[in-house]
């Protein structure tokens, strides 16, 4: 469910390195790197063999769809580390202290609350209705006593976030609490991590920093605007 990414350590200090865990959506992933494939293929054969404007349109088509489908589904990623979240959207990148995180919303998306009272949508995280029907079918079977290992959830198998369920983790899942969808179990671990990390020193410094991606929203810009001329000159 979680990629390890590991921090530089520091020279003086002996101690392990501490390490982030990330949040991608693979279904997401795969999803967008279906579409920029068919997307450049289609664009570079236009490309190609295209003929007087058609290779201009093809172009600013490129420009403005290639690094739109990254941002909404390749890049969007959620860093969690001992002092700080870090949530990669689509067009920002916004860092919180710990300190600086009230709580975590689920209803129909999954958001982060800051003490000022911003919301911001953990894009990386995304809600699965479906993930939550599954979930209160198996939760609803094992109170029923017909629980049993299935595929998904965490009671075997692959999860959406590439968690890998079933064996021991399983059953102390199954015996400790209710079962949960994939993406509701990664807001509870960042809940967990809130209430131990949040009143940590090291989590303290520095305010909520919201930067934006100006390396999609120029060639996006640029493309959306340039296909819009192409278009009504043509």
């Amino acid at each position: 469910m979680t990629t390890p990414e590991p921090q530089s350590p520091s020279p003086q200090s002996p101690e392990p390195v501490s390490r982030d865990r990330a949040y991608r959506s693979p279904a997401g992933i795969a999803g967008g790197v279906l579409v920029l494939a068919l997307a450049l293929w289609l664009g570079i054969d236009a490309l190609v063999v295209g003929e007087g404007d058609t290779r201009w349109k093809a172009l600013a088509a490129l420009l403005f769809l290639v690094p739109l489908v990254a941002a909404y589904t390749v890049r969007p990623a959620v860093f969690a580390g001992d002092d700080r979240l870090r949530v990669r959207n689509p067009f920002r990148v916004i860092v919180l202290p710990w300190a600086e995180v009230a709580t975590f919303r689920s209803a129909y998306s999954n958001e982060v609350v800051t003490e000022s009272g911003e919301k911001y949508q953990l894009w990386a995280i995304p809600v699965s209705l479906r993930g939550r029907k599954r979930a209160a079918r198996q939760e609803d079977r094992r109170a029923a006593g017909g629980g049993g290992r299935r595929r998904g959830g965490v009671l075997g198998g692959y999860g959406q976030f590439g968690g890998r369920g079933g064996g021991a983790g399983s059953a102390a899942a199954e015996a400790e609490g209710p079962v949960r969808a994939e993406t509701d179990k990664v807001m509870d671990e960042l809940r967990e991590l809130l209430e131990t990390r949040r009143d940590a020193e090291a989590s303290k410094g520095g305010g909520v920093t919201v930067r934006w991606a100006y390396e999609i929203v120029v060639p996006v810009a640029v493309g959306a605007v340039a296909l819009a001329v192409l278009l009504g000159v043509g």
